[in-house]
């Protein structure tokens, strides 16, 4: 899978821990820790990316693992190959067969209240980002 034609790219070999903001779509292949807001704008997380965010986006697609919240205005698709642990808020939902999702949805809100999460304790997402994909 290739990046969307301008989009911005973080490889596969490439790990950012701390807070990713920017105006422009994003496709992360690499390992993420943190938080990732794109308010406007798309996200792409690759078949290789292993991803520990709260994720605020209006598009989003995922190809790999994913533990954190999930917020988006637009679209979220969890593909085949994707494993997602966290609360999906707003946005139009779609998994394709064969996903990995464990969660909650809230279709109606984009926000989540503290305390209201069924995302991943910290062992849990520190194991799902070691093992490897089969």
């Amino acid at each position: 899978m290739k990046p969307a034609e301008g989009s911005t790219a973080i490889g596969k070999s490439v790990t950012i821990r701390g807070e990713l903001s920017g105006n422009e779509d994003l496709y992360v292949d690499g390992f993420v820790e943190g938080t990732i807001t794109l308010s406007d704008h798309a996200l792409t997380i690759g078949p290789n990316a292993r991803v520990l965010a709260d994720i605020h986006v209006k598009d989003l697609a995922v190809y790999g693992t994913v533990t954190g919240n999930l917020h988006a205005t637009g679209r979220v698709e969890i593909r085949s190959s994707a494993v997602v642990h966290g609360d999906i808020f707003g946005g139009r939902l779609s998994i394709e067969e064969n996903a990995t999702f464990k969660g909650m949805v809230n279709p109606a809100s984009g926000e989540s209240k503290p305390g209201n999460s069924s995302a991943a304790t910290k062992a849990e997402q520190e194991t799902l980002l070691l093992e490897p994909k089969a």
